[in-house]
């Protein structure tokens, strides 16, 4: 599967980091939700899932896919273990042949703030002066305030793209590092709970990416693959 530069770029950035977790164990993954084939108004449609858990995170799930020789999507998140203090990484790249129309990367707060180590590191690293910046959707309440959504512009605003989706993935692993885990039952692990499962409802609101699943597949699938895979709910801790 060919994909944009950006998107392999950013993939092996992801991945590259990723490795860098302690106690990283690939998560099990269904063999017809690890690489799919579809078909969307007469198009193949393709899409390839990883899959993986670490220290103080519950999941890591990177998925690439590609319509045709149209579209194409990298969308990444890392779910925290909620009992660390830590932020959601989400990461998501929309690419046709025309360009990149959409570029997102944030760590979004689970109890209605970044802790403050996370969110000093993020203040002393400003991002890429991007030409164009996106309005956030309306479900964008879940996003930080360092949230990064652009309209790259050219190999330049690619690269720092990139660039900032490192400094989050190490700004996260400095945090993970130096975190301990709470117990299951504490008030601050249910808050965070809490969030995590309003982060991952706020995100089912995205009907867009529904009604591509239903259309290629069908609903009952559609239903699985977001409620299974994208974004289940947490376990309670």
């Amino acid at each position: 599967m060919s994909l944009h530069p950006l998107m392999v770029s950013l993939a092996d950035c992801i991945r590259s980091r990723w490795q860098d977790f302690s106690e990283l164990t690939p998560l099990p993954l269904a063999a017809d939700l690890e690489e799919i084939s579809g078909s969307l108004d007469g198009e193949a449609l393709f899409i390839r899932n990883e899959l993986a858990s670490a220290r103080g995170l519950r999941k890591l799930h990177l998925e690439t896919a590609r319509l045709g020789a149209g579209l194409q999507i990298l969308h990444c998140v890392f779910f925290p273990d909620p009992r660390f203090d830590l932020p959601v990484f989400g990461a998501d790249v929309v690419a046709s042949p025309a360009g990149v129309s959409a570029a997102i990367a944030d760590l979004s707060p689970t109890r209605g703030r970044l802790p403050d180590g996370i969110d000093r590191a993020l203040a002393s690293r400003p991002c890429f002066d991007f030409g164009q910046r996106r309005e956030l959707p309306p479900w964008g309440s879940i996003f930080s305030p360092h949230v990064c959504f652009i309209r790259p512009d050219g190999a330049d605003e690619d690269q720092g793209f990139i660039a900032w989706v490192d400094t989050l993935l190490q700004v996260l692993g400095e945090a993970i590092a130096a975190g301990t885990p709470d117990p299951a039952d504490t008030p601050a692990t249910v808050e965070r709970w809490q969030g995590q499962l309003s982060y991952c409802r706020q995100q089912k609101r995205n009907d867009k990416t529904r009604r591509v699943l239903e259309k290629a597949f069908n609903p009952a699938w559609a239903d699985r693959y977001i409620e299974e895979l994208l974004f289940d709910d947490p376990p309670k801790p």
